[in-house]
């Protein structure tokens, strides 16, 4: 705020200096104008970088795209391959968690209360961090 001050202090010195030597009537509003059209080129200038932004990851999704469709096209082969390894490492891996379940269940059987009581902690945790983010915001029905 006071920075802003500064500058608008500085403009008018040297608008003023500049307008004692200029012999033209200046309407009382004239800085306040060139204030306004500063601080909107500036808007529009930021607004030029975002939608270049915006432009430039659209144009990359686009391309991305073709380029998916160009390889399923030329190379299906090879695209039907890795999906295969994929499948079969998903596979071997749901195997290998699937034999897990059983002694899990057993072990959460066997000490259900432990389990109970670190669930409810972690509900309370979660629940504390939701307040502290959000605070009055949240709205319980």
């Amino acid at each position: 705020m006071t920075a802003d001050r500064l500058n608008e202090d500085r403009f008018d010195r040297m608008l003023a200096q500049a307008l004692q030597r200029h012999s033209e009537p200046t309407p009382a509003d004239f800085t306040e104008r060139m204030i306004t059209a500063f601080k909107q080129a500036e808007q529009q200038r930021i607004l030029a970088g975002v939608v270049l932004q915006q432009r430039l990851a659209l144009a990359a999704t686009i391309l991305l795209g073709v380029i998916t469709i160009i390889a399923v096209v030329f190379f299906p082969a090879a695209i039907a391959g890795v999906f295969r390894t994929i499948a079969g490492a998903v596979g071997e891996q749901a195997g290998i968690w699937l034999d897990k379940v059983p002694p899990a269940i057993e072990t959460a059987r066997s000490r259900w209360q432990f389990y109970t009581f670190l669930a409810a902690v972690f509900g309370f945790a979660v629940y504390s961090l939701i307040d502290l983010l959000l605070g009055d915001r949240l709205r319980i029905a």
